[in-house]
């Protein structure tokens, strides 16, 4: 029998590298937009920080496509602008399907010998 879930999450796969990052902000708390170009920038070390545009593009389709939702406000004295979003269920699944995808790749470049660099060397 098929996981009707699995096969589901993997109609959406591979996500791109803003996709994927943007779930993976929404994983533990809901977060405004600012608060995730924020969150992606600090744990990426700075390497990988998304414009406005392509943040706002990536969640318009996530939302589309049911992985992300709109999450109430926090706060009554917040900017009622501000918008908060939250991983849904499926949101979860496709995450949690593309880290399964890239940990075979990962596997398999392993297998061919291939390692990643060490962080000192990637950050000169």
């Amino acid at each position: 029998m098929v996981d009707a879930s699995k096969h589901d999450a993997e109609r959406f796969l591979p996500l791109s590298v803003p996709q994927f990052q943007i779930l993976l902000s929404l994983v533990d708390e809901d977060r405004h937009g600012y608060g995730i170009i924020l969150e992606i920038a600090e744990r990426t070390g700075g390497r990988l920080r998304l414009g406005t545009g392509t943040l706002y593009t990536a969640i318009a389709g996530l939302a589309g496509s049911g992985l992300l939702a709109r999450a109430p406000q926090r706060r009554a004295d917040e900017d009622e602008r501000r918008r908060y979003y939250r991983l849904t269920p499926l949101g979860r699944t496709v995450l949690e399907a593309d880290v399964a995808r890239l940990s075979v790749q990962l596997r398999q470049a392993r297998r061919k010998g291939l390692r990643p660099e060490p962080e000192s060397e990637r950050t000169k």
